[in-house]
Order: structure tokens, then sequence, then C-alpha cells
């Protein structure tokens, strides 16, 4: 298990969300003392969770989660993630790691290159820059602060279980999310299948990506 400092709570405060379907609930918004990376993350608490609480690492995403770009699955996961996480109880933490960690002017240059038909990965690693980023120890700190050291992990993406585990969180079982496809973004979830193993029909992925 790897060895972090603590993290402590810094504020709480209560914020009704309202999202453009309609969808609406009011979560407890948590900020931190002691991250380790020294990033703004935010916790949002939604429900009543439980001794092993329904959490969802989501990595911010400009494009997708505040101007509805259809490149990316970000902002529909987003708002499913906000619903399934209320209904249950639980936490959605909201990480600024734009890009998996590469930040949004890169990721901008990333998808230029994707335009001249390399792959979301392929091009991270043409403009030098890694397939992902992230490194999920202050995700593991603000769980810690909130008292938080088992869960169900809402996520595709079997690097965060990896990762969480290693931080010493029990991770119990790893949840799916759903499937959000454009004509925009199949090549992009079909890469994420193929070079990072995350959990999505790569067969569906494949037939839509020959239509």
């Amino acid at each position: 298990m790897s060895e972090h400092p603590a993290a402590t709570p810094r504020s709480r405060v209560r914020v009704p969300l309202r999202f453009a379907d309609g969808y609406s609930v009011d979560a407890d918004l948590v900020t931190f003392h002691g991250l380790t990376d020294g990033q703004e993350h935010v916790a949002v608490v939604l429900g009543d969770p439980g001794p092993v609480p329904l959490v969802r690492l989501h990595s911010e995403c400009l494009t997708g989660d505040v101007f509805g770009s259809a490149r990316c699955d970000c902002g529909p996961q987003l708002r499913e993630a906000v619903e399934r996480i209320a209904e249950r109880g639980g936490v959605l933490l909201y990480l600024r790691q734009e890009g998996r960690g590469i930040g949004l002017y890169n990721k901008l240059d990333a998808y230029a290159l994707q335009d001249q038909g390399l792959d979301t990965y392929a091009a991270n690693a043409a403009l030098g820059l890694p397939e992902d980023a992230r490194d999920y120890t202050a995700a593991a700190q603000m769980l810690q602060a909130l008292g938080i050291d088992a869960l169900d992990l809402l996520s595709n993406n079997p690097d965060k279980a990896a990762q969480l585990r290693d931080l010493g969180i029990a991770v119990h079982d790893r949840v799916p999310t759903g499937v959000f496809t454009t004509a925009h973004n199949v090549r992009y979830l079909r890469a994420k299948v193929l070079q990072t193993q995350h959990t999505l029909p790569l067969g569906e992925l494949a037939e839509r990506t020959a239509g």
C-alpha cells in the first residue's frame, strides 16, 4: 500500500444541481486542505452514503462537461453518475485532470492530430505526452478525509480501481457506466477498449465504427 499524507475537509456547502434535461438533485460540495497535487478537486456528496458507497472518479472535461462536445462521452457519463450515485448514496469526485491529465491546450492539440487519423492515445504519444497521466493519490486522500475506506467504483476503467487499491482503498466492485456513443466518439471509445481495457462492448463499437 502506498503511503501518502492525510488531507482534511476544508469546507462543505449545499448546492442544488440542475441539468439541461430537467434532472435536479441537491448535493454537498466538499473542498479539502492538504491534497498532494495542489489542485482544487471537489467531492460531490449525493444521497446518504452507506458503509460501502457508490463512488465515481470523474476527470474534468471542459469540452464535454460544459460545452456538450460529442467527441467524448464525459458529459453524459457525468450526468448518469450523479443520478445513479444520488439514488444509492455516495460520492462523485470531480478531479481537475483535463485530458487524462495533460491539460486543456494539449488535449485540443491532440484533437487536431486525431483529425489526421491518430487515435486518442497515439495522438498523446505524438505530442510527447503519456497516454494517461492521471494519478489518483489525491482521490484516495479525499475519500479517506470523508471517512470512506471501502466502496463500489462506478467506472469502466480498470486503472482507477487498481490505483485506489494500491492507495489503501478497498474497491469491492467495479460497476460499469452506460455506453454513450455518437458518430464523433465511437473511435475514441473503441481505442479506450483496445489500449486500456475499458469495460465497453467492443463488438457493438466495432459495428458502429464500420457503419
